[in-house]
């Protein structure tokens, strides 16, 4: 029998066939960019149940939940001190005093899917237990949790190999029998875009980003980077991004400081670069505009393009860019960006500019092809590609738009 399976083995893979011996992970899971919450950018380790459950009621109440988000995840500083006297992580009983069995069933009754934090080294950044030989007893624990996500952080790792450790955990939830998402936080100083497909979901591709458009923020012996730092960094590896395996560039920092247009930039660059779109701003006490930038269907359907391709920076000069990203049915979103300090003008002559991408074999030619001007923020059709695009733009601003074919 153990011969005949060789034989088939390499019958399969001589002819070509998709065959992949060495898969880990849940493969039907985030087939589009995954959407939700985490408590980290705003709260780090200064969390409690009630405040949680009041997020978590004003996730639904603010229109986030209708919108797509789906994901709730606790971060850091969520567990005991210590472990048990058998090995078990434990929920701060002081921070969750009813346990995190019973926190896990309210996010579940609200509709969402429940995420926790944990770290391949030791120790967790803040100084809690990490998981660096627990692995299978963890991901059990979190499996009778109910556990739907697990974002996996890189601290107190010395000694450790990084892709040994993400696969082992990989394993761990295999085993443990939960379907669970599985993001990988390792900051992108292992590559992993190019060996965890089949690892996890998603994978960290930097440093922890900030409230901050295009200047980063000196943490002392780090950085947090700003969001046009991230950007910049995505191009040469988007090739590495699809339907279940996604470049992270970190959450979202919209409703933390910067100004609208900069919020809406974010968000839209985001969109753009198929990324994952988990929030990480104080649910409670958002702005009509931070709910209308967060919720806005239209820009998070180009997020949520079935394609799943990133977009790529198509043209770059004098402080104005452009991204495109290809979409299903020959469609692709166009985002204008000023990234200079001052007010500019849009001159966009469609029919002057071709284009292609190697990747999804893309070829545009606006002489042959007409397409309809969609405005994604104003929410309104502006014209066609027929005509040359006349707009001004504001320092920090965008112009995001979605291009139909006609018939």
């Amino acid at each position: 029998m153990k011969y005949f399976k060789t034989i088939i083995i390499t019958f399969l893979l001589t002819a070509g066939l998709s065959i992949n011996l060495f898969a880990q992970k849940f493969e039907e899971l985030a087939l589009t960019p995954p959407m939700g919450w985490n408590s980290w950018n705003t709260f780090q380790t200064n969390i409690n149940e009630q405040m949680l459950r009041d997020m978590v009621d004003a996730y639904v109440l603010s229109g986030m939940k209708d919108a797509g988000y789906t994901y709730f995840v606790l971060d850091d500083g969520w567990m005991a001190m210590d472990r048990d006297a058998n090995g078990s992580l434990v929920a701060d009983p002081k921070k969750f005093p009813t346990g995190m069995k019973a926190f896990a069933d309210y996010v579940h009754s609200k509709g969402l899917k429940f995420g926790i934090y944990n770290c391949a080294g030791t120790k967790t950044c803040a100084g809690y237990p990490g998981t660096h030989g627990y692995e299978y007893q963890d991901a059990r624990l979190y499996a009778s949790w109910g556990v739907d996500y697990l974002k996996y952080d890189w601290c107190n790792t010395d000694s450790i190999n990084a892709r040994d450790a993400y696969l082992t955990m990989s394993r761990a939830i295999r085993a443990a029998g939960r379907p669970m998402v599985f993001s990988l936080c390792e900051w992108g100083n292992h590559a992993p875009w190019l060996w965890a497909k089949n690892v996890g979901q998603l994978w960290r591709i930097t440093s922890d980003i900030h409230a901050g458009f295009d200047k980063d923020l000196s943490n002392g012996s780090w950085s947090s980077y700003s969001v046009m730092h991230i950007v910049d960094l995505q191009d040469k590896i988007r090739q590495y991004a699809g339907p279940g395996h996604w470049n992270d560039p970190d959450m979202l920092e919209v409703g933390k400081g910067m100004t609208v247009d900069e919020d809406k930039a974010h968000f839209s660059l985001w969109c753009m670069l198929a990324a994952p779109l988990i929030a990480g701003n104080d649910l409670r006490k958002m702005t009509p505009q931070t709910i209308a930038i967060q919720t806005n269907k239209e820009l998070i359907a180009i997020d949520q393009d079935s394609l799943g391709v990133e977009g790529f920076k198509y043209y770059d000069f004098d402080g104005m860019e452009i991204f495109v990203k290809p979409l299903k049915d020959n469609n692709l979103a166009v985002c204008f960006l000023n990234r200079s300090g001052r007010p500019q003008n849009i001159y966009w002559d469609w029919k002057a500019h071709t284009i292609t991408d190697g990747i999804t074999k893309l070829n545009i030619d606006f002489n042959n092809s007409t397409y309809i001007l969609r405005d994604l923020w104003a929410k309104k059709d502006i014209g066609t590609t027929a005509k040359i695009l006349k707009q001004p733009i504001a320092s920090h601003q965008v112009v995001m738009l979605k291009l139909t074919k006609t018939n």
